[in-house]
Parts: structure tokens; C-alpha cells; sequence
């Protein structure tokens, strides 16, 4: 069973967690950068991330 880091809440259905997409902008390459972030549901502390690839 996985648990929160930060409140010990219990994550067993996705409901457990936020995933939260989010964009930023880069000026040297002319492309965005697509940002994922998973919070716990209960008290929003993040508990994973990643980058997806540039697109233009």
C-alpha cells in the first residue's frame, strides 16, 4: 500500500491523487515544454513529476 509523504493518506485509486498538467515557454528554442505534476488529493503536497517532449 502507497502513502502520502507528507498527511500518511492512503493512495489506492486514482482518485488518491491530482494530476496536474502545466506549460512553459522557452525562448531559446521557440517551443513549449508540457510539465506534469501528482499531488496528493488530500493535502496537495506533490508527491511526482515529469517533462514531456518540446513541441512547437
Amino acid at each position: 500500500m502507497v502513502h502520502c509523504p507528507e498527511c500518511e493518506t492512503t493512495l489506492s485509486e486514482k482518485a488518491d491523487v491530482e494530476f496536474v498538467e502545466m506549460d512553459a515557454t522557452t525562448g531559446f528554442f521557440k517551443a513549449s515544454k508540457r510539465f506534469y505534476l501528482v499531488a496528493c488529493s488530500d493535502c496537495g503536497v506533490a508527491i511526482g513529476s515529469g517533462v514531456a517532449g518540446a513541441k512547437a
